[in-house]
């Protein structure tokens, strides 16, 4: 899968280290660059990208007016790329799939490209699925209740329900639904339950594949929250936040994943 992307930003040298840490992505395919919004409504009617890097700040159109000036097209995904703090809040209400700060630190861009491949994959699938379901309702109208068994098997039974982990000795069954949530200690994840702490040999990247993605969220570097588990939001200072958990325990949200709050006030 090919993620056909346009990069736009006012200064050059911001497109160019951005296109320097998309190089090792091998599926990331820059198919335009655009230096004002103008620029960039143009190329995204005619080129239909998957994905746009997306400054904010910019003479004349600014990134909103860019998104603004799409409602009438099907648009891509979004990502902001800026150097000010403030807009981060907007861009999420704007459904941008992230909101990276200049300069783009290499870990934050691929867990963003990460979180992109997965949307898309999921377009695309649901497309998939709605095409065939077009067919068969012309040509074999009773099977397309079977098509939607099918698809609602397979998106609840590609993840885990339970999680084998060695600790101390002892093998424990954990059901996923009693996570509450997990942190990051190098190659080792911390699990907390509503009653136990355990410890998996497992890197974070590998465990979020395993993990269904519309309950288990990253908010932060370094924790993954069961979204099932939050009882409150709790606004913090520098547009920061704080989960708090069925066990009372609180979880700061970074504003890199302010995206996952937006769940809970829409």
């Amino acid at each position: 899968m090919t993620i056909r992307t346009i990069l736009v930003d006012d200064e050059p040298l911001a497109i160019q280290g951005l296109q320097l840490r998309l190089d090792p992505h091998d599926d990331v395919e820059v198919i335009e660059t655009c230096s004002n919004g103008r620029e960039a409504i143009r190329a995204i009617k005619t080129h239909k990208p998957d994905l746009v890097f997306l400054d904010i700040q910019m003479p004349g159109f600014d990134g909103f007016s860019v998104i603004q000036g799409l409602m009438e097209v099907e648009p891509p995904l979004f990502v902001f790329v800026t150097a000010y703090t403030d807009h981060a809040i907007r861009a999420f209400e704007a459904q941008a799939v992230d909101y990276l700060m200049k300069p783009v630190e290499e870990d934050r861009l691929a867990d963003t490209l990460d979180r992109v491949r997965q949307r898309l994959a999921e377009k695309r699938g649901a497309e998939e699925v709605g095409r065939l379901k077009e067919v068969l309702a012309e040509v074999a109208p009773e099977a397309v209740d079977q098509v939607e068994g099918v698809e609602d098997a397979h998106s609840s039974n590609r993840y885990e329900k339970l999680i084998n982990i060695k600790d101390r000795g002892q093998i424990f069954r954990v059901d996923v639904d009693s996570i509450e949530k997990i942190d990051a200690a190098g190659d080792y994840m911390c699990i907390y339950t509503g009653d136990n702490t355990l410890i998996l040999r497992e890197t974070m990247k590998d465990l979020e594949k395993r993990l269904d993605p519309r309950r288990f969220q990253r908010v932060h570097r370094s924790c993954i929250v069961n979204l099932d588990q939050v009882r409150q939001v709790k606004p913090h200072t520098n547009g920061e936040c704080f989960l708090v958990l069925e066990s009372g325990s609180q979880v700061k949200v970074s504003r890199s994943y302010r995206d996952v709050v937006a769940r809970f006030v829409h």
